[in-house]
C-alpha cells in the first residue's frame, strides 16, 4: 500500500474528490460537512480490481489550520493537486507546494476541478493558465486532468492516473525499523488505547513489541487493522489503527512515534536544511523555529555556522525543546514562530552533540528578570506594563523582553486583554486539559466536547484566565474549538453502537420517495420514551454539524440534502429559473415541503428570490 495525498486552496474541491473517488466522505467532523471546510485531516481507502491499494490523506486547504496539514504530510508519496478551473492557483495552492517539496513526494497530479462551471471555450485557457502557473513548484510539468464530481466528468481518467503512479511507486523499506508517527490516538471500551498513523518503514504484526514516545512506554501491539480491516501484519506504507493496550490515551496524543526500540528520542540533529527563497532575509544563525517531524510540531532553534544568503542545502543543527523520535533520513520543514512563515525544510542526520540550548536564565539581567516575573504571574499572566513594574525594568525594554521571549517559545501570547503567559506554566495548563478532555472524550464519545464553563469547574480554574489560554491553545492548534467546544485536535465525536442503532432504525428514508423528510417531533418523541444514554445529547450534535438538518418541523439527512441541493442547482443552471411547483415536482415532494426548502436554500445562500422564481445567487450577482 502507499499514500496519497490531497493539497490546494480552500474550496476547491479537495475533499469532494475523494468522495467520488472512494466513496468515503473524509470530512470526520461534523462541522467540516456543515461548513464544506476540511479542518483536520482525514482518510479514505482507495481500491482497484487489480489489488493495488492506497491510503487517502485529505489535508485542510485554509491557511488557519496549516499546522494540521503539515500533520499529515510527511507520508504523502503521491500528491493528489486540487486547483479549481474557475479560480486557478491560490495562495494556499503554493504554500502546500512550498511544503511538500520537502517531503516525500514522488508523483504529482493535477486536478482540475469544478471544471463544470466553465463553458466549453474556456477551458483550454484555464488549462494553459494553470500550467503556467505552477511553472518553477513542484508540480511543474505534471498532468493535468479536468474533472467534475458533479457531473462525474474525468473521473474515470482521473483514478487511471493515480493507478498509473501507484503502480510505478518502489515499496518502502520493510526490513528498517518500525516508524509510525501518531495523527489520532484514542480509547476504546474493552479494547484500551488506540492510534492511528502511516507507517513510514518498517514491518508491524500482531504481538510486535515497540515504544511509544512519548511517554517512552514499551508496548504489545495486541492487534492492528487497515481502514477496518484487521490483518495480522502490514509494511511501510500503509494507514494502520493500532490497538496498543498498557498505555494510557491519556498520555498519547498527535506528535507521539510508535517505533522499534532502535529507534532513541533526541533533541538536537545534524540536519541538512535548504531555505526557501524568500525566507533567506527572515533567517539568523540562530533562529527560533517551529519544527514538523512526522506529526509533531515543536518548538526549537536552527543553528547555523553561517547564516544561508543562497537557497542551497546547508548543514545546520536543529535543536529542540522536546526529544522526538526520528530515524536519519526523515523529512522536516520549520516555519517561524510568528508570524508562522515557511522558512524551508530538509532531512535529519545523525543525533546531535551540542551544549546550545535555550536555557531559561539566557540572556540580559533585565530579560532574566522579566521572565522571571512572568513566571511569578502564572497562568493569569500579566500585560507589559505590569511585568516592567514588577522587574524594575521600563516599559519598553519589558515589551521587547517578552516578546523575544515570545520568539523562543518561552512565552504565549494571549488575548481579551493582550498579555503573556510564562509558556512552563502554559503547558503544565494544557497538559491537565487535555487529560480532562481525554476522559470525556473516552467517557462519552457522542459529545463535541467540553465547554468553557464545565473545564473550568473540572480544573477548578477561574473562567476568565482559563479563556485566555484555551483560545490562545485554540489559535496555535494544540486543541481544537468547534460550536463552543473544546477538544483534542484528532477526536472526531462518534455515535455509541446503541445509539446508532437508534438513529438508524428511526431515521429511514423511503426509496420511494427518497427526499421526504422524517417529523422532528416524532423523533424528539422518541428520544423521550429511549433507554440509551446520551440520545438528547447526540441529536444536538448531529443537528450542530450537518449530519441532520432540520428545516421547520421536518428532519433531513445529510445525504438527503446534498442530493436536492445538487438537483436544484443543476436544473437552475439548465433552465435559469424555478418555481416552487417547478422545485417541487423535481424532488418529488409536496408544497408542505418544498416552500420551506426554497426558504432555507434562499438563507443558505444557495438561491436567491426573485418575484415567483428562484434564481442561482451567484447568477444573480452577475
Amino acid at each position: 500500500m502507499h499514500v496519497v495525498g490531497t493539497a490546494g486552496h480552500v474550496d476547491h474541491g479537495k475533499s469532494s474528490l475523494v468522495r467520488a473517488l472512494t466513496g468515503t466522505d473524509p470530512d470526520r467532523w461534523l462541522e467540516e460537512r456543515l461548513r464544506g471546510m476540511t479542518l483536520d485531516l482525514g482518510f479514505a481507502h482507495l481500491r482497484f480490481p487489480d489489488g493495488v491499494e492506497a491510503g487517502i490523506v485529505d489535508v485542510p486547504g485554509h491557511e488557519r489550520f496549516l499546522h494540521n496539514m503539515l500533520a499529515g504530510a510527511a507520508g504523502m508519496e503521491v500528491l493528489l493537486l486540487a486547483i479549481a478551473a474557475n479560480e486557478g492557483p491560490r495562495p494556499q495552492t503554493f504554500e502546500h507546494l512550498q511544503i511538500l517539496q520537502y517531503l516525500n513526494v514522488r508523483a504529482t497530479i493535477v486536478a482540475v476541478t469544478k471544471i463544470d462551471l466553465l463553458e466549453p471555450g474556456d477551458r483550454a485557457f484555464a488549462l494553459e493558465s494553470i500550467a503556467d502557473a505552477l511553472r518553477g513548484t513542484l508540480a511543474e510539468g505534471a498532468r493535468l486532468l479536468p474533472v467534475s464530481t458533479v457531473t462525474g466528468e474525468g473521473l474515470d481518467d482521473l483514478k487511471a492516473a493515480l493507478h498509473e503512479a501507484l503502480r510505478g511507486l518502489p515499496p518502502r523499506a520493510v526490513d528498517a525499523p518500525v516508524y509510525l508517527p501518531v495523527d489520532r490516538a484514542f480509547a476504546l471500551p474493552g479494547f484500551g488505547t488506540v492510534v492511528t498513523g502511516t507507517l513510514m518503514q518498517g514491518r508491524v504484526a500482531t504481538g510486535a513489541r515497540l515504544r511509544v514516545s512519548p511517554p517512552g512506554s514499551d508496548v504489545r501491539v495486541r492487534g492492528l487493522q487497515v481502514f477496518g480491516e484487521a490483518r495480522e501484519s502490514a509494511d511501510g506504507g500503509t494507514r494502520l489503527a493500532l490497538n496498543l493496550p498498557g498505555v494510557d490515551v491519556a498520555e498519547v496524543a498527535r506528535g507521539a512515534v510508535v517505533a522499534s526500540v532502535e529507534i532513541e528520542a533526541s533533541d538536537a540533529f545534524a540536519v541538512e536544511f535548504t531555505a526557501l527563497p524568500a525566507a533567506l532575509a527572515m533567517l539568523r544563525r540562530r533562529m527560533p523555529v517551529r519544527a514538523y517531524i512526522g506529526s509533531a510540531e515543536l518548538l526549537g532553534r536552527l543553528v547555523f555556522a553561517r547564516t544561508p544568503v543562497e537557497a542551497r542545502p546547508v548543514a545546520a543543527t536543529l535543536l529542540l525543546r522536546a526529544p522526538v523520535v526520528a530515524p536519519v533520513g526523515s523529512t522536516f520543514v520549520v516555519r517561524r514562530l510568528s508570524p508562522k512563515d515557511i522558512l524551508g525544510g530538509g532531512t535529519l542526520g545523525s543525533p546531535a552533540v551540542t551544549a546550545e540550548g535555550g536555557a531559561a536564565g539566557e540572556g540580559s539581567p533585565e530579560t532574566q528578570r522579566v521572565a522571571a516575573a512572568l513566571a511569578e504571574a502564572g497562568i493569569a499572566g500579566a500585560t507589559a506594563e505590569r511585568i516592567a513594574a514588577k522587574a524594575n525594568v521600563r516599559a519598553d525594554l519589558a515589551a521587547g523582553a517578552l516578546e523575544a521571549l515570545a520568539a523562543e517559545g518561552r512565552a504565549l501570547r494571549v488575548a481579551r486583554p493582550d498579555g503573556f503567559v510564562d509558556a512552563a506554566a502554559a503547558d503544565a495548563l494544557l497538559a491537565r486539559v487535555e487529560a480532562a478532555l481525554l476522559a470525556s472524550e473516552s467517557e462519552k464519545p457522542w459529545l463535541m466536547g467540553l465547554t468553557l464553563i464545565g473545564l473550568s469547574r473540572a480544573l477548578s480554574q477561574s473562567e476568565t484566565s482559563l479563556a485566555r489560554l484555551l483560545f490562545a491553545f485554540a489559535e496555535d492548534g494544540r486543541l481544537a474549538h468547534r460550536h463552543g467546544y473544546f477538544s483534542t485536535p484528532g477526536f472526531a465525536p462518534r455515535l455509541t453502537k446503541e445509539q446508532r442503532a437508534f438513529f438508524d432504525a428511526r431515521l429511514v428514508v423511503d426509496p420511494a420517495a427518497p427526499n421526504v423528510p422524517l417529523p422532528f417531533d416524532a423523533i424528539v418523541a422518541d428520544i423521550g420514551t429511549a433507554r440509551s444514554e446520551g440520545l438528547s445529547q447526540a441529536l444536538d450534535m448531529l443537528l450542530a454539524g450537518g449530519a441532520l438538518v432540520r428545516v421547520g418541523d421536518a428532519l433531513y439527512r445529510r445525504s438527503q440534502m446534498t442530493r436536492i441541493r445538487a438537483d436544484l442547482e443543476n436544473a437552475l443552471k439548465l433552465r435559469g429559473t424555478l418555481t416552487m411547483a417547478e422545485f417541487r415536482d423535481l424532488i418529488g415532494t409536496s408544497r408542505k415541503y418544498a416552500v420551506p426548502l426554497l426558504e432555507w436554500f434562499d438563507a443558505a445562500g444557495v438561491t436567491l428570490r426573485n418575484g415567483d422564481v428562484r434564481v442561482l445567487r451567484q447568477t444573480a450577482k452577475v
